[in-house]
């Protein structure tokens, strides 16, 4: 599956399961809800919504971990041209045009 499939798939369940989870509390799907005061119903269901998402978030993370490091290899010519960007200019090539509006 590719990288997208599983970022979009994952980006799915960090929203649907939550509202789920928020649904079901504030309308008594669970079992056990009926008993409980409206404000610990409140602050049950937040938990549980985030503790769902972070679930998520790590899952995610595990699954991206597996990913083989061999299947994403830089670009060779990318490479050569980030390697040549970080060297330090040499004092005999001229300067460029915003340089030396800069020194005036």
């Amino acid at each position: 599956m590719s990288v997208i499939q599983k970022f979009f798939i994952a980006s799915m369940f960090m929203w649907a399961i939550p509202v789920a989870i928020l649904y079901g509390f504030n309308n008594n799907l669970f079992p056990g809800t009926e008993n409980l005061s409206p404000y610990s119903v409140t602050l049950v269901s937040g938990f549980l919504a985030v503790i769902s998402v972070n679930v998520v978030i790590a899952f995610y993370i595990y699954l991206a971990m597996r990913e083989p490091a061999k299947q994403h290899e830089p670009d060779p010519k990318f490479l050569a041209e980030a390697k040549a960007s970080m060297k330090p200019p040499t004092s005999d090539a001229p300067q460029s045009s915003q340089s030396q509006k800069k020194e005036q």
